[in-house]
């Protein structure tokens, strides 16, 4: 069982900045590829970036490349996501979420374990 702990969103005016952080406890943290996913008000829950276990390679959603940048932090558990020059699309609950090692961490389906989410509000 792993248990995922969001923290950072909040309420930023557009071209701004957060972080997000997300602690992980319960498992090797090593063994698990790390994802982090969004749901806007009437929207199915879409991806926005993963890193795998090993760091040797991210992914991310075409709407975010280029603005938001994800790590990972060995000694401390964590998981990030620096997110910059904010939209107001950019607006919704985000969700930290771990796949285990042999899953396919580029697909929604190969995350198994998801965090209470933490919302992000870009104002205009």
């Amino acid at each position: 069982q792993v248990q995922l702990v969001e923290s950072g969103g909040g309420l930023v005016q557009a071209g701004g900045s957060l972080r997000l952080s997300c602690a992980a406890s319960g498992r090797t943290f090593s063994s698990l590829n790390m994802g982090w996913f969004r749901q806007a008000p009437g929207r199915e829950r879409e991806f926005v970036a993963a890193i795998c276990r090993t760091v040797a390679s991210t992914s991310y959603a075409t709407s975010v490349k280029g603005r938001f940048t994800v790590s990972r932090d060995y000694a401390k558990n964590s998981v990030y996501l620096q997110m910059n020059s904010l939209k107001p699309e950019d607006t919704a609950v985000y969700y930290c979420a771990a796949s285990p090692d042999g899953r396919n961490w580029l697909l929604r389906s190969g995350y198994d374990y998801w965090g209470q989410g933490t919302q992000v509000t870009v104002s205009s």
